[in-house]
């Protein structure tokens, strides 16, 4: 495919985007006042630490829109470098918990320095079938055999998988983000960088949703002993991503009812992945992935939704809708 695809005048999308930056602050005053609207209504004298949580969340929000919309207005090359950015940090957070040796040191910096901005070339020449293969064929093959090659076998199997994990997770799934702007839609030419908002904005909403109404009516834990998260609370936050997909459904090529099941799948999807994220913090005994945003962790636990979201939506986008 063509990496330099005709794109119409950005006068009309970057309207768009600026008037969803404006939707979306709006969404996220209203959540704001919620939080206020809650907390007056709490007696100050007993700590309330959901709410706290909450807050922190709708704060750090405020800031990732402001800087996820910049990227957008910025087209294709703001946002694959915004991802590739959130790939690194992701990928140094995930393996900073891993098993390592000095064996695996050759291999983790082909990992950063090799098959990350390669994934991320291939994504920005609209190669999908180099950058849907990068990662599970050639950096699977690849990299074990560099580990091995050093001779140290003592947790060689657990070394390299986690390797291979950290890769998947971190780079691969995320890169299917930008990767949304590159998929040929009839009558969608050059707007398709609006898929990223309405992703991004659908699951991550959705899942701040969940988490409020998890918290204030949620009774039946989906994975007691591991998450707080609640039935009640998924149900919530997929029912509002449907609303939310719907109100956004002019953004996309999708028509109102499909706008409508791809933002509850990628939603349900996104929150069954928190719950991944969330066992793998158990099994290292950590809360967070890093302390990089204060009381919000690291990349990873602000991304967690949308990695997992991200390959289901954009093949379910190629399939449904590329022409």
């Amino acid at each position: 495919m063509n990496p330099t695809m005709p794109e119409l005048p950005m006068d009309a999308t970057t309207a768009d985007i600026l008037l969803l930056v404006l939707g979306a602050c709006g969404i996220m005053l209203g959540l704001t006042l919620l939080g206020e609207f809650v907390r007056m209504r709490s007696d100050p004298r007993t700590p309330n630490p959901v709410l706290e949580t909450y807050t922190t969340r709708v704060n750090s929000w405020w800031a990732i829109i402001i800087l996820v919309g910049l990227a957008l207005i910025s087209g294709r090359v703001g946002v694959i470098i915004l991802f590739m950015f959130a790939s690194f940090s992701a990928l140094r957070e995930f393996l900073t918990l891993t098993a390592k040796a000095q064996a695996d040191h050759l291999s983790l910096a082909l990992a950063f320095f090799a098959v990350l901005p390669l994934q991320y070339f291939f994504v920005w020449m609209n190669w999908p079938e180099l950058f849907t293969l990068l990662i599970p064929v050639y950096a699977f093959l690849l990299l074990p055999i560099v580990s091995a090659m050093r001779g140290n076998t003592k947790r060689y199997l657990i070394r390299v998988a986690e390797t291979q994990w950290a890769l998947m997770i971190s780079v691969y799934c995320l890169s299917h983000v930008p990767a949304l702007m590159m998929v040929p839609i009839e009558g969608f030419t050059g707007r398709s960088v609006l898929l990223v908002a309405f992703l991004v904005m659908v699951v991550q909403l959705g899942d701040l949703l969940e988490y409020f109404f998890g918290r204030r009516i949620g009774k039946t834990k989906v994975a007691p002993g591991l998450s707080p998260k609640t039935w009640e609370g998924i149900a919530c936050g997929v029912g509002c991503s449907i609303l939310i997909g719907g109100l956004l459904s002019w953004i996309t090529p999708f028509g109102l009812i499909g706008a409508m099941a791809m933002a509850g799948i990628a939603s349900l999807v996104g929150m069954f992945g928190n719950l991944v994220f969330a066992a793998i913090k158990r099994d290292r005994g950590v809360k967070d992935w890093s302390h990089l945003i204060p009381g919000q962790g690291g990349f990873v636990d602000q991304l967690d939704s949308v990695i997992f979201a991200a390959p289901i939506f954009y093949h379910l986008t190629v399939w449904g809708w590329s022409g």
